[in-house]
This record gives structure tokens, C-alpha cells and sequence, in this order.
């Protein structure tokens, strides 16, 4: 019997400047664990005239997770922080009851050729923790932990797995794995994840059940105890998951709740400009009229 539930491919999706790929939310799946969004950017080639611009924008009900293979976001948020992520780093940024942030490439390499390539993710936050106020706290890539077995180097980029723990302050039970290896290894996790997973492959291919699956593709499971695969030579794999909630969760343009009513609240606070701003900006990006 197969252990694969569901395949999801990657779909074209415009978040206003470039094209990305979408993998969550899926018409059969909006939710994997408390992942409720992610995007594949790139790669993609920007020239000395093109820079990544993401206007002042908001959130409520979760946290954003952005975690970068090339290239460089200047991040500037309501509650005063101005960052800059480059390769192998976490930024996380929890919005709760409300938050206001900008992505930028940033002032000095405006006049260069750049590379972005990334993903960028959202964690919904457990009901009770919905309306705590927002924080934003940066990882260097030093921090989280890695570690080699056999042929496979693991690096825990968010969560709990494998008896380690990330030092990113996720609020709910997950993990965020990355799966390097340099030579073809079979992976047999067992009882090391817990909850939902699902299994995105970035580069090379994976073999499970006699079946091949390459790049751009996200495999959801359907035990993760029986999670087992033999990553390809030179593959790039991540795995996502954790504890489903019990709750609905409700998603339109960037708010996220377990309330529509909140996220009604969200929508009329924005287009009144009431949420806080962000010093130094004052560009922002109009709420679409339309679910996402």
C-alpha cells in the first residue's frame, strides 16, 4: 500500500513583481500541520534596474517564516525592526494581532545583478495565541543545528525533530527539516517526525515504492511513521510538518484566523490604514478585493 496521500505540483502564482511557485494552500489540501502557505521564489534573475520590492503589507494571525538559497531581503517591519537575510538565515516574524512589514532588496545592491531564490512560508498561530503581540526575531545561519548521518546532512531549520530543537520561537508543535547529500541514500525516518509531513524535493529526485518523483513537487504522506524514500545523488529536500489543529483556519489575501469575522475586522482596518507603520515607508499595498 502506498504511504504517498497526495501530490502537490508547484502553480505559477503572481505576487506582483515576478511569478512564483505555490505549493500551499491546495484546493485538497490548505493545510499541512499549522503550514498554511508556502511559496518556491525563483530562481529568478534580477538586473540592476529590477529590484525585489514587496510594499508595506499586513498580517494577523500568524507568523512568517523566510529562509533564502541566493540572494538578499532588506526586511523592515511596524514594530521596528530593519533586517537584512541573506543565505542559511531565518527571519520570523509573528503578526499576531497585527503587524506591518516590507521586503526590499537591499539600498547598496540596487545597482547590481542579483539572484533571488528562497521560500517563503506562513505558520498559523494556535487560536489561543492569535492575538498576541507581534514580534520579529532574526537566526543566523550559525545558529540552527546540522548535523551528518551516513550520506544525508541535516540542518533543522524551524521546530522539533530528531531529539534537537531550533532555536527559532515557533509556537506550536512543528518542524522545518532541510536533507542535503552528495551520493544516492536511503532515508528512513521512523519515529523521528510526528503529525502531518509533507516531503517538498528543490533539486535532484527521490525513489519510494518503486516510484520516481523529481523537482517542484510536495509529497504528502499519509503515516509518518512509514516516512522512508532514497534521495537521488546531489538532491535538496525538505520535509514540513507537525501537529494539525483542531480548528478551521479561514485565509484571505495576507490574514489568516480562526475567525472570519476577524479577518473582516483585518480587511476594514487596512483599507482605513489604521494598522501601524512601518518609519520611513510610505508606500503600501491595497487590499485586492478578492480571496486569495
Amino acid at each position: 500500500m502506498s504511504n504517498i496521500n497526495l501530490i502537490i505540483p508547484e502553480r505559477a502564482a503572481n505576487i506582483g513583481n515576478f511569478l512564483v511557485g505555490r505549493l500551499l494552500p491546495f484546493r485538497q489540501k490548505r493545510m499541512l500541520g499549522p503550514f498554511i502557505f508556502i511559496d518556491h521564489m525563483g530562481p529568478v534573475q534580477l538586473s540592476k534596474r529590477e529590484h525585489f520590492d514587496v510594499l508595506p503589507h499586513p498580517h494577523i494571525g500568524l507568523s512568517t517564516l523566510t529562509y533564502l538559497f541566493e540572494g538578499s531581503i532588506m526586511h523592515r517591519d511596524s514594530i521596528g525592526n530593519a533586517v537584512e537575510i541573506k543565505p542559511g538565515a531565518v527571519n520570523w516574524m509573528t503578526a499576531g494581532k497585527g503587524v506591518v512589514h516590507s521586503e526590499r532588496t537591499p539600498d547598496y545592491l540596487r545597482k547590481t545583478n542579483q539572484e533571488l531564490h528562497g521560500l517563503q512560508i506562513w505558520v498559523a498561530l494556535p487560536k489561543e495565541k492569535e492575538l498576541i503581540e507581534p514580534s520579529f526575531t532574526h537566526i543566523n545561519k550559525e545558529e540552527l543545528p546540522t548535523w551528518q548521518d551516513k550520506n544525508i546532512h541535516y540542518k533543522l531549520i524551524a521546530g522539533e525533530a530528531f531529539g534537537k530543537q531550533s532555536p527559532v520561537p515557533v509556537h506550536s508543535k512543528l518542524y522545518m527539516l532541510e536533507l542535503k547529500c552528495s551520493n544516492a541514500q536511503e532515508v528512513t525516518l521512523g519515529e523521528q517526525l510526528y503529525g502531518e509531513v509533507g516531503l517538498y524535493i528543490l533539486q535532484g529526485g527521490i525513489k519510494t515504492e518503486n516510484q520516481h518523483f523529481g523537482e517542484k513537487q510536495l509529497l504528502i504522506a499519509k503515516d509518518t511513521k512509514l516516512c522512508s524514500f532514497t534521495m537521488e545523488a546531489d538532491s535538496v529536500v525538505y520535509l514540513f510538518g507537525g501537529e494539525a489543529f483542531e480548528e478551521e483556519r479561514f485565509i484571505d489575501w495576507n490574514f489568516v484566523s480562526s475567525s472570519k469575522a476577524r479577518i473582516e475586522e483585518a480587511i476594514k482596518k487596512w483599507k482605513a490604514q489604521d494598522f501601524p507603520k512601518i518609519e520611513g515607508e510610505t508606500e503600501f499595498v491595497p487590499y485586492p478585493d478578492r480571496k486569495l
